[in-house]
Formats: structure tokens, C-alpha cells, sequence
């Protein structure tokens, strides 16, 4: 009977990856996305003087506040009761130039009388929140800072 000698096979460590070249990939990829993605620009800055909790005081203003409602659709509308007009109705998109129209045209003759533009806004409950944001901008862009949230539209 002939026997069969058995060699020995070196037994080598556990298997290595090298892996210095996929992290060079994963560096290239995220500075391409990085370079290539838009940045969102960032919301202007509201520099509004919201009313404390003081007691009213007997003054009234000298001019008649705007009232600005907007509904749980995103549509905004200027006035109220019967004097209402619908400015922008589609509420998916950001920019609102009926509205930004009708904030300068009362921005400008509030200060052409010599007074401070107040503007009063109600906000339907289930509405989404970038659509305030996007008045708030509005307001801001027309250079009115006094501003009222309310919850009594007539």
C-alpha cells in the first residue's frame, strides 16, 4: 500500500482588502455632490416687532390696519367681509406677486400719510406652514415690521 504524504499548506492570515482606494472614491463622490447640489437660499431675515402681552393701550392707529387672511389651501386674500379679494391662490408655489403688489402699494401710501403700515394676519389652522413663512416674506420684502396674528376675521 503505497501512502500518501500530506503537505502541509502555509495557512495564510484572514483575507485583506485594501481599502484606501474606495475611501479616494467616497471622498470624489461626496465633493462632486457637494459642488453640484443647489443650495436652498436661506428665508429673509424678520426683523418684526410682535405685540407683547401689555394691556391695550387707548391710542388707535391713525391709519386702518390691512387684513390678510389665509385659508387651509394656501389661497391668500386681502380685506375683509365683502371687501375680500382673492390675491394668490395656488398655494404650491412660493412667490406671490398679487400679494407683494398690494403690500407695496399699501406700504407706500401708509408712509406717503406720514404713518406706520400694520398689517393683521389670520392663518386657518390647517394651513401649511411655508405658506405663512412665504407672507411673512412678503411683508418683510415690502418693508412693513408691524404685524399682528389674529383670530378674528369679520
Amino acid at each position: 500500500m503505497a501512502r500518501h504524504k500530506k503537505s502541509n499548506v502555509e495557512q495564510e492570515g484572514s483575507p485583506e482588502l485594501d481599502i484606501s482606494s474606495l475611501i479616494d472614491v467616497c471622498f470624489l463622490l461626496l465633493i462632486y455632490f457637494i459642488v453640484t447640489s443647489t443650495i436652498t437660499p436661506r428665508e429673509q431675515d424678520l426683523g418684526m416687532a410682535l405685540p407683547a402681552n401689555s394691556p391695550p393701550s387707548s391710542e388707535q392707529p391713525k391709519i386702518d390696519p390691512m387684513f390678510i387672511k389665509v385659508d387651509a389651501n394656501g389661497a391668500v386674500f386681502s380685506g375683509t367681509g365683502d371687501a375680500q379679494q382673492p390675491l394668490d391662490s395656488d398655494g404650491s408655489v412660493r412667490e406671490m406677486p398679487l400679494l407683494n403688489q398690494q403690500l407695496q402699494l399699501y406700504s407706500a401710501a401708509a408712509k406717503s400719510a406720514g404713518n406706520n403700515p400694520l398689517v393683521q394676519v389670520w392663518v386657518d389652522p390647517g394651513t401649511v406652514q411655508q405658506r405663512v413663512i412665504d407672507v411673512l416674506n412678503a411683508l418683510a420684502l415690502a418693508g412693513i415690521t408691524s404685524v399682528t396674528f389674529t383670530d378674528l376675521i369679520e
